[in-house]
C-alpha cells in the first residue's frame, strides 16, 4: 500500500526552516519594489525621456523574468534551490551596479538609458532565480505534505516586500536620488547572501537526471491556466484601484491595494495551510468564489469604504488561489522536476500580468473604470471550472486507489 506523504511537522518548525529562504525572497523583492515607482520619475525627469521609453525601460524587467522562468526551474532542479537563489541574489547585486553606472554617466542620456536597460533585464533574470529557486528550496527543506505552506508563505515574503519597498524606494529617490536606488539594489542582496552561506542546501535525488519539459508542460498547464485568470483580478486592483479611488475623490487614494495586499497577507499566513490538508483544487475553488465577488463588489461601490472592504475580500480570495493551483502542478510532477514545474507555473502570471493590464486599460478607455472591475471579476470567475475539474479528477483518482489520493503524489 503507498505510503502517504507525512504532514505531521509543526507549523512552528515549518515556519523556521523556510526562513532563509523567505528572507532571500523578501530582498529580492525589496530591491525591484524599490524601484518600480521611482523608474518613470526618473527616466522622464532626470533622463529627459517620454513615455514610450519609460514603458520600455519598465517593462524589460517582466520580460527578462518571463523568458529566464523554465531556465531557473532547470537550474534549481539540477543545483538545488538554494544555489539557484544565490544565484539571483548575486545578479541582482549586479543590476544594481549596472544602475550606479547608469547613474554616473547621466550626462549622455541615451548611455544612460541604455545600461539601465540592461540592468532592468539583468534583475528581470534574477528575479526568476529568486522566486523559482526559492520556492524550489522550500519544498525540499520540508516534506512533501507542507507544499501549499511553502508556496503561499514564500509568496507572502515576495508581497510583504514590495508592499513595504514601494513607499521605502520613494523617499529614498527623493532624499538621495536614484544612486540610492543603485546602492540599494547592490548592497541588500550580498548582505542577505552573507547570511545563507550556512543555510541547507537538499537536493532530490535524481533517479534519472532528465527533465522532460513537454511532460511538466502538460502537468502544469491547466493549473497554470487558473492561476492566470485568477491573476487579471490581482492585475485590476494593483493597476486601477488607485485611479478608481482617484476618479471617485476618495482619499487616500492607496487605500484598495493595501486593503487588498494586508488581507493576502494575513490570509496566508493564518490558512496557508488549508491546501495541503483539504486538497489544493478545492481550496482554490472555494477561494477564487470569494475573490469573484470582491472584485464584483469594487465594480458596484459607490463609496470608500465599501470599495476597500471589496478590495479586502478580492485579496482574501486571492490568497489561496495561487498555492492551492500550485499543489496541483507541483503535485503532477515528479520529484526532480519541481522547480522547472514552479517556473513554468510561475510563467504563466507573467503573461497574465502582461496581457491583463492594457486589455483592462483599452476597456476603462472606452467603458469606465468600474467595468475594469465587473471584467476582472468574470475573467476570475472562469478558474472556478479548471478548479472543479482538478477537484472532481482527484476524486476519481482517490475512488479508483481505493484509499485517500497523497496530495502531492505524482499523477
Amino acid at each position: 500500500m503507498t505510503h502517504l506523504p507525512t504532514s505531521s511537522t509543526p507549523l512552528r518548525s515549518v515556519a523556521v526552516t523556510l526562513l532563509p529562504t523567505m528572507a532571500a525572497v523578501l530582498a529580492g523583492f525589496v530591491v525591484i519594489g524599490a524601484a518600480l515607482p521611482v523608474l518613470p520619475l526618473h527616466v522622464s525627469h532626470n533622463l529627459g525621456f517620454g513615455s514610450v521609453v519609460v514603458g520600455i525601460v519598465a517593462g524589460t524587467q517582466f520580460a527578462a523574468s518571463l523568458v529566464s522562468r523554465v531556465w531557473s526551474g532547470s537550474f534549481a532542479d539540477g543545483n538545488g534551490g538554494k544555489r539557484a537563489v544565490l544565484v539571483g541574489l548575486v545578479t541582482a547585486a549586479a543590476a544594481g551596479l549596472l544602475y550606479l553606472l547608469s547613474v554616473a554617466v547621466a550626462r549622455s542620456p541615451v548611455l544612460s538609458v541604455s545600461i539601465l536597460v540592461i540592468g532592468r533585464a539583468v534583475l528581470g533574470g534574477a528575479e526568476s532565480f529568486i522566486i523559482t529557486g526559492g520556492v524550489a528550496w522550500g519544498l525540499a527543506l520540508v516534506d512533501t505534505g507542507h507544499s501549499g505552506k511553502v508556496i503561499a508563505w514564500v509568496g507572502t515574503a515576495m508581497f510583504a516586500a514590495l508592499a513595504f519597498s514601494g513607499p521605502f524606494g520613494t523617499m529614498l529617490f527623493t532624499a538621495y536620488g536614484f544612486a540610492a536606488i543603485g546602492l540599494l539594489t547592490t548592497l541588500l542582496p550580498l548582505l542577505v547572501l552573507g547570511s545563507l552561506m550556512r543555510a541547507p542546501n537538499p537536493r532530490i535525488q535524481l533517479r534519472q537526471r532528465k527533465s522532460d519539459l513537454r511532460a511538466v508542460f502538460g502537468a502544469v498547464w491547466l493549473p497554470g491556466l487558473g492561476a492566470a485568470l485568477a491573476s487579471v483580478g490581482y492585475c485590476s486592483v494593483l493597476a486601477f484601484s488607485s485611479l478608481l479611488y482617484a476618479d471617485n475623490h476618495w482619499r487616500p487614494v492607496w487605500v484598495g491595494f493595501t486593503a487588498f495586499g494586508a488581507a493576502l497577507i494575513a490570509a496566508r499566513m493564518v490558512c496557508g495551510h488549508l491546501p495541503d490538508r483539504y486538497g489544493g483544487a478545492k481550496i482554490a475553488l472555494l477561494f477564487v468564489l470569494v475573490q469573484s465577488a470582491g472584485l464584483l463588489l469594487i465594480g458596484l461601490a459607490r463609496s470608500s469604504v465599501l470599495a476597500s472592504f471589496g478590495a479586502a475580500l478580492a485579496g482574501l480570495g486571492y490568497s489561496l488561489v495561487y498555492p492551492g493551483l500550485g499543489v496541483e502542478a507541483v503535485g503532477g510532477t515528479s520529484p526532480e522536476n519541481r522547480g522547472l514545474a514552479m517556473g513554468i507555473y510561475t510563467a504563466f502570471l507573467d503573461v497574465a500580468m502582461a496581457l491583463g493590464g492594457p486589455a483592462l486599460g483599452w476597456a476603462a478607455d472606452r467603458a469606465g473604470l468600474s467595468v475594469v472591475f465587473f471584467i476582472s471579476a468574470g475573467v476570475t470567475f472562469c478558474t472556478t471550472a479548471i478548479a472543479l475539474h482538478l477537484a472532481y479528477n482527484a476524486h476519481r483518482s482517490q475512488q479508483a486507489d481505493g484509499y485517500p489520493r497523497p496530495l502531492n503524489r505524482p499523477k
